[in-house]
C-alpha cells in the first residue's frame, strides 16, 4: 500500500511540475420580452476552475447558475421558461492548435443541470473553442457550440427527450476571462 502511495503520489508530482492552475469563468445579463408581456431580466453566473497539465492537456470544472428565462425545447416545454438552473461540468480540454497569442481546442465533457420544478439534463461532448492571450496572466476564452447528446428528464410524469448531433449556431456562444496561476 505504501509503495502504490508513493507511485502516484511521484506520477502526480511528474505530471504537475509543468502545470499551471487557471480559474476564471463566464458572466451574462440578458432582457428577454415575450410578445407584449413585461420583459424579464436572465442572469447567468459560471465559474470555472482548471489545471494545464501541458501545453496540450488540461483539466478542469465548470459550475453554473442562471436565473429567468432558460431554452427548453423539450417536449412538454415552450423556449423561455421562467426558472432556476444550477449545473457543473467537468471537462478535460485539448489544444489542438497552440501560439504565443492564440489557442484552439476542443473540451469533451459530461454536463449535468438542475431545473427548478422543472427536470433535469444530462450531456456527454466536446464544445469547441479559442483563447486568446493577452498575457502571461490573462486569457480571453470563448466556446462555441456543442456536438454530442442531450437528455432532458421532466419531473413528475412527463417523458424524456434526447438529441444527438451538432449545434453549431450563433446562440450557443460562450464568452469568458481566465486569469493562470
Amino acid at each position: 500500500m505504501k509503495k502504490l502511495l508513493m507511485v502516484l503520489v511521484a506520477a502526480a508530482m511528474a505530471v504537475s511540475v509543468n502545470a499551471q492552475g487557471y480559474f476564471g469563468g463566464s458572466i451574462g445579463v440578458a432582457s428577454v420580452k415575450h410578445g407584449g408581456a413585461d420583459a424579464e431580466t436572465t442572469y447567468k453566473f459560471v465559474p470555472e476552475i482548471g489545471w494545464n497539465f501541458s501545453n496540450e492537456w488540461a483539466a478542469g470544472v465548470a459550475f453554473g447558475y442562471q436565473k429567468g428565462a432558460c431554452d427548453l425545447l423539450y417536449g412538454g416545454y415552450g423556449q423561455d421558461v421562467d426558472t432556476e438552473v444550477f449545473s457543473v461540468n467537468p471537462y478535460v480540454r485539448y489544444t489542438a492548435w497552440n501560439t504565443n497569442h492564440v489557442n484552439l481546442f476542443v473540451d469533451g465533457g459530461i454536463g449535468l443541470a438542475s431545473y427548478k420544478d422543472i427536470g433535469t439534463e444530462f450531456s456527454l461532448g466536446l464544445r469547441p473553442g479559442v483563447a486568446v492571450s493577452f498575457s502571461d496572466k490573462i486569457s480571453f476564452v470563448a466556446h462555441v457550440g456543442f456536438v454530442g447528446f442531450d437528455s432532458f428528464s421532466p419531473k413528475g410524469d412527463g417523458d424524456s427527450s434526447n438529441k444527438i448531433g451538432v449545434d453549431l449556431n450563433g446562440n450557443n456562444i460562450m464568452f469568458g476571462l481566465y486569469f493562470s496561476f
